[in-house]
């Protein structure tokens, strides 16, 4: 009697990886080694856009401290564009979700391609499609963080929100961002749960999928991680 074949494992879907990312990230960056990143980035991307349609009202104040900080800055280098940022302000708000579209895709891509170049300076063996894939699920952690923003948003005393970092929290909720160096804010921007978390995400996804050390995975994603304070 011939004994019965035994049964594949169906593979794991994209939703079981936004799940497993956040308990078994060396298993989700190891099934999907090969680079597939297409399918779970448009999720990424469709989250973000409803996270920022479902925070709007949280994130208005939050907005207006950005607004008002920006064009007082503006305004002490060429008074005359004062008057066309604030013209530009009602346009901006109609199309803020575009920004969350296209800004999350250029954003994981931005942060691949680094990990991407610093990965060979080490020796990784991972390819440009794969360092993407591990970017993309590296940004799944700051759904949660952007959705707690939000609710922060709407909780906090608008007067209490001085700038985007006031619904943060990271070190730069804590400095001034009208007196603190502007560069020196952007960093403390970065030591922050979601940004961190993202970075060591990234170090366990180039450790598994360019099978370098921990310790050079962590180096790179370091750099990474502190490259994106400037770009953010």
């Amino acid at each position: 009697m011939t004994a019965p074949a035994a049964t594949s494992a169906s593979p794991a879907g994209v939703w079981e990886d936004f799940v497993d990312i956040f308990y078994a990230p060396s298993t989700v960056f190891e099934r999907r080694r090969s680079g597939q990143f297409g399918l779970a980035l448009l999720i990424l991307t469709v989250l973000s856009v409803v996270i920022y349609f479902a925070t709007r009202g949280g994130m208005e104040a939050v907005m207006d401290a950005e607004f008002q900080r920006k064009t007082a800055e503006m305004a002490a280098k060429n008074p005359q564009a004062v008057q066309a940022k604030e013209k530009m302000r009602g346009t901006m708000e109609k199309i803020g979700w575009l920004f969350a579209a296209i800004g999350t895709p250029i954003g994981v891509f931005i942060m691949g391609i680094l990990l991407w170049v610093g990965g060979k300076l080490v020796g990784s063996v991972a390819s440009i499609g794969a360092a993407v894939m591990v970017a993309t699920y590296a940004m799944v952690p700051r759904l949660v963080l952007s959705l707690l923003a939000g609710v922060q948003g709407l909780l906090m005393d608008p007067n209490a929100i001085t700038s985007r970092y006031s619904v943060t929290a990271s070190l730069a909720r804590f400095l001034d961002p009208n007196t603190t160096n502007p560069t020196l804010l952007k960093i403390a921007g970065q030591i922050d749960p979601s940004a961190i978390w993202s970075a060591v995400l990234l170090a366990i996804g180039l450790r598994v999928v360019g099978r370098v050390s921990t310790g050079k995975a962590a180096a790179i994603a370091a750099v990474v991680w502190l490259c994106m304070a400037f770009l953010g």
